[in-house]
């Protein structure tokens, strides 16, 4: 059976509840937006739950939106890829005034070129990156 948006909205809302929202198709990527402090929780989940198996880390980057208030100013955007059904997603997740998120490094090793490469585009850092 393929797997559906709304398998995958109804197991991350399950999962972390109002951690997660604002589901939307956006061409052929179904994409959403994360709470910052859920951001290692939700991509370990995507990764290893058996119906979800998104494997394969495709991208990592920032996003800076100037014209935002402080509290939305930047984001950092994850790109993950099911192999096995041949679906992609887009995880974002805005930073407050700090601009710091925890690094996806140990769950992803692939991530750590691209967070140097964002921390050295957008200053953003990530927490525990080695």
């Amino acid at each position: 059976m393929a797997l559906e948006n709304t398998d995958i909205q109804n197991k991350l809302t399950e999962a972390f509840g109002d951690g997660v929202k604002n589901f939307q198709q956006e061409q052929d990527v179904f994409a959403f937006e994360v709470d910052p402090a859920q951001n290692t929780a939700v991509i370990l989940f995507l990764k290893n739950n058996p119906d979800l198996r998104f494997e394969f880390l495709t991208d990592v980057c920032g996003v800076h939106y100037p014209d935002n208030d402080t509290s939305e100013q930047f984001s950092v955007v994850y790109h993950l890829h099911n192999w096995y059904e041949n679906k992609r997603i887009r995880i974002k997740t805005y930073l407050n005034s700090t601009p710091e998120i925890k690094s996806i490094s140990n769950i992803f090793p692939s991530s750590n070129w691209m967070e140097r490469e964002t921390y050295d585009f957008y200053g953003i850092n990530f927490l525990g990156h080695p």
